[in-house]
């Protein structure tokens, strides 16, 4: 006869039944250690990941950038209409970014587009839309705006360079630039302007709004 907790089955013995208990809490304990170790790890990993790009987003930005400034600069005049202008430069280890932004009533905004863009230059809409988290080497966020390339709706965009564009706003441009129009309300349009630019400009001291 077999003793307690020693029962046979096919003719191999069970380990005592008492002796699964410790076997059992070991394991456990091995488990939520180690889910507890992976947790801080990855807790860690997306701690320094995001203060990366928190020091990226706000780093090498020029604060005397100003609208008028960075106007000048680009070559995209401000029409009479413009309000909201706003402006930023952020210097790059290898390019600097220059952007700009405005609004303009949508009728106004049309009329400034027809003044910039070659007739033989369609606009196109977002096809490329960029989710929410989308962050480029300059953002729009900087300057307190969304990225127009996360747009889903009424946005048109294209690219432009100075060379051969005799349009008569298109024959003030200094530097090729990608151009963002969005009615973000009816009536009511913004223009967005990024400018990728060699390394070559310095923005007057912070204190000069000129």
């Amino acid at each position: 006869m077999n003793g307690p907790g020693h029962e046979v089955e096919g003719g191999q013995p069970k380990p005592p039944r008492r002796l699964w208990v410790p076997i059992v809490i070991v394991a456990l304990v091995f488990c939520v250690g180690g889910a507890a170790v992976a947790g801080g790890l990855w807790w860690v990993a997306d701690r320094a990941e995001s203060d990366l790009l928190d020091q990226e987003m706000n780093c090498c930005w020029e604060e005397g950038a100003t609208p008028a400034w960075m106007s000048k600069q680009v070559g995209i005049r401000f029409p009479e209409q413009a309000s909201d202008r706003r402006a930023g430069y952020k210097v790059g280890q290898r390019y600097d970014t220059g952007l700009l932004s405005f609004v303009l009533p949508s009728a106004e905004a049309q009329t400034y587009t027809d003044r910039l863009v070659p007739g033989n230059i369609k606009m196109s809409g977002n096809t490329l839309i960029k989710g929410k988290d989308y962050r480029p080497a300059a953002t729009f966020t900087h300057l307190g705006l969304p990225e127009p390339e996360t747009f889903t709706r009424d946005l048109r965009r294209t690219s432009l360079c100075p060379e051969g564009l005799d349009t008569p706003e298109g024959a003030q441009l200094q530097r090729c630039i990608d151009l963002f129009v969005h009615e973000y309300k009816p009536g009511t349009t913004r223009i967005y302007v990024r400018s990728t630019i060699e390394p070559s400009m310095k923005p007057p001291p912070a204190g000069n709004r000129q």
